[in-house]
């Protein structure tokens, strides 16, 4: 059987249009090649909210008082806030290696969240009928995700540190009321980006079969 491998990447700052044609680009190389490596993109954003596919914007609250820019993007959700010291977790992977089952793909996306929090002794959680992960009633990470012929984009945004102000100007995720919290902000402790990409990055690779139905699988790391 041909091993198939998993490419983690740390980018840094990248600037959302940048990011999305990235992921544009895969996913096309992927559908013309099937042996390309799997893909997680980590990185962080500059300020920037986003919204998915849906006709209902009222989660952005008429969207003129938004002191960032606005991008109306090919993924699922609500609105929701990016920015400086969030972790953006950007998986393109071929979901027909894993049943093509979406369900099992946002599962396998939160217990990811959920392990990594574990490792600075945080208790998240999932919420049933909602996306994301929570410790106790604080939102940490949303999850939109968009999927064409079985191969996956966008992802997560994980909120370690930085400016959480932004949030207040929309209803994240459209639901009122939430709040939002971050890793510094649960454990005031100074977490940069790259270290928590880094953790992250082992995380995934681990857990990757999880996901998967195929055996014999590698992983590789840049």
């Amino acid at each position: 059987m041909t091993d198939h491998l998993l490419q983690t990447r740390w980018l840094g700052r990248v600037n959302y249009a940048e990011a999305l044609a990235l992921q544009e680009e895969i996913v096309i190389q992927k559908r013309r090649d099937s042996t390309i490596a799997d893909t997680i993109l980590f990185l962080e954003h500059d300020a920037v909210y986003t919204i998915g596919r849906t006709p209902d914007q009222a989660s952005l609250r008429g969207a003129s008082h938004l002191p960032h820019p606005l991008f109306q993007t090919n993924r699922g959700g609500q609105a929701t806030y990016h920015g400086p010291g969030q972790l953006m977790g950007y998986p393109i992977i071929d979901l027909s290696r894993c049943g093509q089952d979406l369900h099992k793909y946002l599962r396998w996306i939160e217990d990811l969240l959920i392990g990594f929090l574990a490792k600075f002794e945080l208790s998240a959680t999932r919420r049933t009928g909602l996306t994301g992960v929570w410790i106790d009633d604080r939102k940490i990470a949303s999850i939109g995700v968009g999927v064409r012929h079985w191969i996956t984009m966008h992802g997560f945004a994980l909120n370690i540190c930085g400016d959480l102000a932004p949030f207040a100007q929309i209803t994240p995720c459209g639901l009122a009321n939430v709040t939002m919290t971050s890793v510094e902000r649960e454990t005031d402790r100074k977490v940069t980006l790259a270290e928590a990409a880094n953790i992250m990055q082992q995380l995934a690779q681990r857990r990757i079969n999880r996901l998967r139905i195929e055996a014999g699988l590698q992983t590789i790391s840049i």
